[in-house]
């Protein structure tokens, strides 16, 4: 069985620019076994798809415990590493986001994601020092993955949205991030710009519209994301066959899907690596 000091080191070592990580993420402990019974070699969750389940909606609506006990679940289904959506971190200051990381450790996951909402740069790299210090006190190689929300900017000056993005890169990998996360960059040739200028290794999303694995791998990305995506179709496939069986009593919407015993037995199953 493997500790959480080698799910950590693992983690970290799949961070490689032109041959990323790819995650598709889970938010719950049923498709968390399922990502990880079709090959993934980590699982990453997705905040939003954790609050969906849980009956709140995105934006720091959980409570710490709440999206503490969601992690704990997922790490007991899998016996890949698992890196947490953290949200902003759960706490209104930096000493709470150090609890907040000494929890998702005592959880089993050994990295996460924190996002910084455009707040002061001299704000979130005190809430990511701290969240260095709790794991480095805890003896555990955190994967800390800065997202960078320059997405949240005005649209139009990409030159000063580039600026800043790289700003922020700068000052958070100084304060012990390992990776930024960037949205707001769709098109691949900006993907390669921020690749080749970032001080971390980069990490985007891919999804509906979005450049394909290859494209951003050839870019130099080195962790790929679906985020909320694959929670998203999960709950349009519910919305689809409701309607359909409602509304025309027939259930097309639902063929291709698991089928009971498969499905049963692959969650009955002990996780493997």
């Amino acid at each position: 069985m493997a500790t959480l000091l080698d799910k950590a080191q693992l983690f970290r070592s799949l961070h490689v620019p032109g041959d990323p990580l790819i995650l598709p993420n889970a938010w719950d402990a049923a498709s968390a076994r399922v990502v990880a019974n079709a090959g993934a070699s980590a699982i990453a969750t997705t905040s939003a798809g954790v609050a969906w389940s849980l009956g709140h909606g995105d934006g720091d609506h959980l409570s710490r415990d709440q999206a503490l006990g969601a992690i704990s679940r997922i790490t007991a289904a899998v016996d890949v590493p698992v890196t947490a959506d953290i949200e902003r971190g759960y706490a209104t200051d930096p000493a709470g986001v150090g609890e907040t990381v000494r929890g998702v450790l005592a959880a089993g996951a050994v990295g996460i994601n924190i996002e910084d909402t455009l707040r002061p740069v001299a704000e979130q790299v005190a809430r990511i020092a701290a969240a260095r210090r709790a794991a480095d006190e805890a003896g555990v190689p955190l994967f800390i993955n800065a997202r960078i929300d320059t997405h949240r900017l005005p649209p139009g000056d990409r030159v000063a949205w580039l600026d800043e993005t790289l700003t922020r890169a700068g000052a958070y990998a100084a304060a012990g991030a390992d990776g930024i996360f960037v949205l707001g960059a769709p098109d691949t040739p900006t993907v390669r710009t921020l690749a080749g200028s970032a001080p971390l290794p980069l990490n985007v999303l891919t999804g509906p519209g979005a450049p394909t694995v290859s494209e951003l791998a050839d870019a130099g990305v080195a962790r790929i994301s679906a985020g909320s995506a694959i929670a998203e179709a999960a709950y349009g496939l519910v919305r689809r066959a409701a309607r359909e069986l409602l509304t025309q009593g027939t259930t097309a919407a639902l063929e291709g899907g698991y089928d009971y015993a498969t499905l049963n037995a692959l969650l009955l199953a002990e996780p493997t690596n």
